[in-house]
């Protein structure tokens, strides 16, 4: 099959090169899915599962691509829940090869059936943004109606359905970003915008919750904002400046197929937007990794068509 691998980490995005590899094996518990359409995250050539297994030892040359939508092709022994011809979507493991392939093996714990009226290019940009949302909000900082949470990076891929999610729960939404995010961040139903090149957004007032993407200095100056009983929580990494009476986490996000049957029906609903922008070939997938890009939303590598 043809697939998009990395086999120096210090070369960096220039080491993305096109490669034939074997079919992927299904093994206990495992699908094989043919992949329609993959999402990206630009700096997940850092990640330690890109470059080892669980167990330490190293994996390369590795396939990125850490989201997926496409058709269930093979069941391992033991597979339930699966079909083969279904449609499906989620997010896949870590530290195995990921969804820049033809084909890719998954963990059927991670997929949930995807319905037909959803295109697989809005699936592929869904798992992990939805899902970490969903438990940044309210797995862990236990966000509820009446609360105000401050959402960073509101325009991106997490911030953009994180700032939905909690307009629909009922809490007042403050989202920042960039000058430019400002019309999409309050059309997406934040209550304010905060522009964090311009605005002195340490003055906004106290939250409940901050929930941050971004990390470095926008993360230790968020701890001053959270009142007291409130959570500073972030994907960044470990916060190292925390509230003085609040709570402060770091977590990373985790499958689970009944949320992402929930959001997927948000989809169909019309209740929650997922913000797709370029769609490239695989054989362009390198670019989507490129540091600086300014996309109206997630980049996605279409692979097979329906």
């Amino acid at each position: 099959m043809q697939a998009i691998t990395v086999r120096d980490r210090e070369a960096g995005i220039a080491g993305l090169t096109p490669e034939e590899l074997p079919h992927p094996h299904a093994a206990e518990n495992d699908v094989i899915v043919r992949v329609h359409a993959a999402g990206v995250t630009r700096g997940e050539l850092d990640w330690p599962g890109t470059w080892s297994d669980r167990a330490g030892r190293d994996r390369t040359p590795s396939v990125p691509g850490h989201e997926v939508s496409g058709v269930v092709t093979e069941l391992g022994y033991g597979t339930t829940g699966l079909t083969v011809g279904q449609r499906v979507f989620g997010p896949t493991d870590w530290a195995r090869n990921g969804s820049l392939a033809e084909y890719v093996a998954v963990e059927a714990r991670n997929l949930a059936p995807l319905p037909a009226d959803i295109d697989h290019t809005v699936a592929a940009a869904l798992p992990i943004s939805g899902l970490t949302a969903w438990q940044g909000l309210f797995d862990h900082a236990r966000l509820t109606t009446g609360q105000t949470v401050l959402i960073h990076g509101a325009a991106g891929g997490v911030g953009s359905i994180a700032v939905q999610l909690a307009h629909e729960a009922g809490a007042r939404v403050v989202g920042t970003g960039r000058s430019a995010d400002r019309d999409t961040v309050l059309d997406l139903g934040a209550h304010a915008f905060l522009d964090l090149g311009a605005d002195r957004w340490e003055d906004a007032g106290q939250v409940d919750v901050v929930f941050d993407v971004i990390g470095g200095d926008i993360l230790d100056r968020s701890a001053a904002l959270v009142r007291p009983g409130g959570t500073l929580v972030t994907i960044a990494q470990p916060p190292t400046v925390r509230p003085d009476e609040g709570r402060a986490l770091f977590f990373v996000v985790e499958p689970d197929r009944a949320r992402l049957a929930d959001l997927s029906q948000r989809v169909r609903d019309g209740r929650l937007r997922v913000r797709v922008g370029a769609v490239r070939p695989l054989a362009e997938a390198a670019a989507a990794f490129a540091p600086g890009q300014r996309v109206a939303g997630r980049t996605i590598i279409r692979i097979a068509g329906d």
